[in-house]
């Protein structure tokens, strides 16, 4: 976490990344609830779903902008570790929505509030869902740094 306070370089590394992770997050949460609302599927299948199409997008997006002078390795090595990185990403994250969805539906559903589709069930799958992508960010951020993006100063 220093050599993000400390190097601007790694800074506007993280920056980028940060920035390529909203886009993937928009993916991700776009289509998990697409998937939820008009296909009634559960939040795990759902979240499993997007998340893969969050990492194909966020694995473009960070071997042409965030990491363009990673180049010394091929681009299917650096797919395959970037995958088994969002795979390990994936076991963080599922156990977190299974855990997290049922006690902030519990919290939500005692909460008085009045917008028509602010319900206890799509805030408790929406704000498991952020603090399951948050979680995995930085889990992503720092593995993919110093391995699939190793090549790099």
């Amino acid at each position: 976490m220093t050599i993000i306070i400390t190097n601007p370089r790694e800074r506007t590394r993280f920056l980028r990344f940060a920035m390529v992770g909203i886009i993937g997050a928009v993916i991700d949460f776009g289509l998990a609830n697409l998937l939820i609302k008009f296909f009634s599927a559960p939040l795990v299948l759902a979240g499993s779903a997007s998340f893969i199409a969050a990492v194909i997008s966020n694995f473009s997006w960070n071997r042409f902008w965030t990491y363009p002078d990673s180049r010394s390795k091929p681009i299917t090595k650096q797919l395959v570790q970037f995958t088994i990185v969002s795979v390990i990403g994936l076991s963080i994250r599922i156990p977190t929505l299974v855990v997290l969805e049922p006690i902030l539906y519990r919290f939500f559903s005692i909460l008085p509030y009045s917008f028509p589709y602010l319900t206890p069930d799509f805030l408790s799958k929406n704000v498991t869902l952020a603090i399951a992508v948050v979680i995995v960010m930085f889990w992503n951020f720092f593995i993919n740094r110093y391995w699939t993006y190793n090549d790099v100063n």
